[in-house]
């Protein structure tokens, strides 16, 4: 009989290992913001740093309530989030479609991989230069920065998905007499979705990123935006709100995307 954990929930329910363990993991993963946040309400309270350099926790919120009241954090973020999904959906897409191709033929691969390597060793602000000559400073180059952000992640981690297909897997296939369509869509796409999920993690992480600093340099609107408006009139508590609001999105958003490759795999696991 195994061990009853002595440790009770709601109702006086045993709680069982495996949520005790998630809870400990919850608490300690609070102790360093919370810490943070501890070290910065006394920092302005003894007067460490001018008000304008660093603002009371007070400030910072009375600044995020007014935004949210009046609708300017709401449109900021919806205004990012928009460009987000807009520009990772086509870099996803096109790094999903160019690493099955060159998973699925090494002649592909030979051609392509150079030159995407080439092309990936470039960070991504770093074509700002150059895309704004070519295409302005409005949202095609905010799309086309968010895109080059997740195709590089989508693009190597489908590849290994897709070359990490056991064998044995593939015989059986063969054995069935599929198509090169069956196959693709029976056997390596099925077994390639963890490694696909990582690189829509990665790549979606890259993509939030980079729009926050394609905004930073050329938006009128958006996080980023907000950033430069609060740092250039000074409100460093505009520039903390923006900040908190990048880091939640973010976090929101990679979470998730864990909990749905999480029901995925249980999923698979049942079918199984």
């Amino acid at each position: 009989m195994s061990a009853v954990v002595e440790t009770t929930g709601r109702a006086g329910l045993p709680l069982s290992p495996a949520r005790l363990q998630r809870l400990v993991l919850f608490v300690t993963g609070l102790i360093f913001p919370l810490g943070l946040f501890g070290l910065w309400w006394v920092a302005s309270a003894r007067g460490w740093l001018p008000e304008q350099i660093l603002p009371p926790p007070a400030y910072v919120y009375q600044a995020g309530r007014d935004m949210i009241l009046s609708g300017e954090l709401l449109y900021h973020t919806g205004v990012s989030l928009g460009r987000v999904v807009v520009g990772f959906t086509i870099g996803a897409g096109l790094g999903l479609l160019l690493g099955i191709a060159m998973g699925l033929s090494e002649r592909v691969e030979d051609y392509v991989k150079p030159l995407f390597l080439a092309f990936a060793q470039i960070p991504t602000l770093g074509w700002i230069p150059l895309l704004m000559l070519l295409v302005g400073i409005e949202e095609s180059l905010k799309i086309i920065i968010i895109a080059k952000g997740a195709i590089v992640p989508m693009t190597m981690n489908t590849l290994a998905g897709v070359r990490g297909v056991p064998p044995k897997y593939l015989e059986v296939g063969r054995a069935l007499r599929f198509s090169r369509w069956q196959t693709l869509r029976l056997i390596v796409l099925p077994a390639a979705v963890p490694s696909i999920f990582t690189g829509i993690r990665y790549g979606l992480t890259h993509s939030w990123t980079s729009l926050v600093g394609v905004e930073l340099l050329a938006s009128s609107e958006g996080l980023g935006y907000l950033l430069v408006w609060g740092r250039q009139m000074f409100w460093l508590d505009t520039v903390i709100v923006a900040m908190i609001a990048i880091g939640l999105v973010g976090f929101v958003m990679d979470k998730g995307l864990d909990r749905t490759e999480l029901l995925i795999q249980r999923w698979k696991r049942r079918e199984l």
